[in-house]
């Protein structure tokens, strides 16, 4: 287990039923039915709730890193995260995709913004060494009239 300095948050939920279940936080805040991928029975499934956690979680650390390194981040910034669920070798593993929109943000600063973030953000820090994230930086100009 991880030795911190110290404790920012503790997030504590129950699940029942895997993933046809259901998931509670212990403050209520979160309230989730769940479903297998591609099911019909109307809950979202531990995967996207991975890749929402995941990118929100990056886009805190692009925030922190833009503030260091003086770079002004555009209005619209946001992150398409795609998460695969594979088999390989009879267990299950996961591919991770970030494709961050970073608009009227130089390729090379954005380049340097999304490296620096992605080592600090928890979720990449988490993974690391066992998921290897594609991280695409989806850098374009306005133009000018």
């Amino acid at each position: 287990m991880a030795q911190f300095e110290k404790v920012i948050y503790t997030a504590k939920t129950r699940t029942s039923g895997g993933r046809d279940g259901t998931s509670r936080s212990s403050d209520g805040s979160l309230d989730v039915r769940l479903s297998s991928p591609g099911s019909q029975l109307g809950g979202t499934n531990p995967e996207q709730l991975f890749a929402a956690g995941w990118s929100a979680c990056f886009l805190s650390a692009l925030k922190q890193e833009a503030g260091r390194m003086n770079v002004t981040l555009p209005p619209d910034l946001a992150i398409d995260a795609e998460v695969d669920l594979g088999v390989t070798g009879g267990a299950y593993g996961l591919a991770v995709r970030l494709n961050v929109h970073l608009r009227d943000v130089a390729p090379d600063v954005a380049r340097r913004l999304v490296d620096a973030a992605h080592e600090i953000c928890a979720y990449s820090r988490a993974v690391r060494g066992n998921v290897d994230p594609v991280i695409n930086v989806i850098s374009t100009r306005t133009p000018r009239t």
